[in-house]
């Protein structure tokens, strides 16, 4: 089975995955922080947007990657891929530069929820009706 497209989203993710990987371990050697975050606010931020990234990447992409399997609509895997994309970038993007709320986590949760509930309610359609 071949899934190009989910491939491509994760390899993509992955690459976000990796950098966000490198600006944690960047804080944390400007700290000198092992482990935790040192009582450091931005290494802080910086590690829960590499842990929420973590959290919810993997468990879309496998519904995603479902969906794609399930069925030959292209452009909706391809919508489902990229609101996971740039939700997640702009989450991390919004939970590293602000302590507070701000228009990017908001919209970036938003957009990740909607691929997960789309992808999700997809999957269990294609499933329940066959189509």
């Amino acid at each position: 089975m071949v899934l190009p497209i989910t491939a491509f989203y994760a390899s993509l993710l992955g690459i976000c995955y990796l950098y966000l990987s490198i600006l944690v371990i960047g804080a944390r050697r400007r700290h000198q922080v092992g482990i935790g975050d040192g009582g450091h606010e931005d290494l802080s931020r910086l590690a829960r947007a590499h842990g929420n990234f973590s959290e919810y990447v993997p468990i879309t992409l496998i519904m995603i990657a479902c969906f794609e399997a399930n069925t030959g609509q292209m452009w909706a895997v391809h919508s489902l891929g990229t609101a996971l994309l740039f939700g997640r970038v702009l989450h991390a993007y919004g939970l590293g530069k602000h302590a507070g709320v701000s228009w990017q986590r908001f919209t970036g949760m938003i957009l990740t929820f909607l691929a997960m509930l789309c992808a999700a309610v997809g999957n269990l359609t294609l499933i329940h009706f066959g189509l």
